[in-house]
């Protein structure tokens, strides 16, 4: 028989502007408590320096983390150019020094131009991935360097926002990239460009998939709400489960089909030609879950909110 979880049973989402020097997991345990939640899940790593968007998933809303985890993601940061650390940002310790005094702005925008588009990235010792099921951050806190083969990414935007000269240069910097992206890499990448060590001073994310700064609620919010108003209050600021899925098509049914798909069954689709994966929705208008319309017409449900 299978454990009971213990806690509230809850679902939606939560956008957190996360606080630096915390981890994500980090941010979303404090959540999880202030909620009582029995389940909860985060939608991609933060390093502890860095703040920003940080979709939380809550309850049933977990089933459709992947499509968070899986989005475009969008950063204003800051690069020291002239200073590298073991860490590649400013957690670290100094490693290498120069002095960047001859690097001017044309350079600099014009070592970004090949760091755009569809680029290899080698990812940093110090990040959660796994290599032989041990986070390469481990590996590095005990002195090991590991071989680490290149990933492909996609950097599809990286402007210039400021720029200011010196013995270290400064540059901030605005990306939008797909999944895995790694700032602190790209940092690194672009003052190798430039025969120079970098690193992250400062990284906010700005955009995870469909949610922006616009949609975050900050940790000292929830704090004060669950002081005053308690567990009520604290969930008039999720979001509905689909508010992550408005990219996808959305399919009403019957109620003769919302029968038959609710048992895992595959119905014929009447009121649409969409083909893929779409949202579902039962003949009162309710979110049912995900599937996907085959070139029959059959939509097969994937994914389903439990009952």
């Amino acid at each position: 028989m299978a454990r009971r979880r213990k806690g509230r049973q809850i679902d939606g989402l939560l956008v957190l502007d996360k606080p630096p020097g915390v981890s994500s997991n980090g941010a979303l345990q404090q959540v999880k408590r202030l909620y009582g939640a029995a389940k909860a899940g985060h939608t991609g790593s933060l390093d502890p320096l860095a703040t920003g968007v940080l979709p939380l998933c809550f309850g049933e809303a977990t089933k459709f983390s992947q499509f968070l985890l899986n989005a475009d993601k969008g950063y204003l940061s800051t690069f020291v150019l002239g200073i590298g650390t073991d860490t590649a940002d400013a957690d670290g310790e100094i490693i290498a020094q120069a002095a960047a005094t001859g690097v001017t702005l044309d350079r600099v925008t014009e070592a970004m131009k090949p760091l755009t588009g569809a680029i290899e990235q080698v990812p940093p010792m110090y990040s959660a991935l796994k290599v032989d099921g041990q986070p390469l951050y481990k590996r590095a806190r005990a002195g090991e360097q590991v071989e680490r083969a290149p990933r492909s990414v996609t950097i599809h935007q990286f402007d210039l926002v400021s720029f200011a000269p010196g013995e270290q240069v400064i540059v901030k910097v605005q990306i939008l990239c797909s999944k895995g992206t790694y700032v602190r890499s790209l940092a690194e990448d672009l003052g190798a460009a430039l025969d120079l060590p970098a690193h992250v001073s400062e990284l906010r994310r700005c955009q995870s998939g469909p949610f922006n700064l616009g949609d975050t609620v900050t940790l000292d919010t929830l704090l004060a709400i669950k002081e005053a108003e308690s567990e009520p209050g604290l969930d008039l600021r999720l979001l509905p489960i689909e508010a992550s899925l408005h990219h996808l098509p959305r399919v009403t049914l019957s109620e003769a089909a919302t029968f038959h798909i609710r048992r895992g069954q595959s119905v014929v689709v009447s009121n649409g030609a969409q083909s893929g994966m779409v949202r579902i929705a039962d003949a009162g208008g309710s979110f049912l879950g995900i599937g996907n319309v085959r070139d029959d017409g059959q939509l097969a449900p994937t994914r389903l909110l439990a009952q």
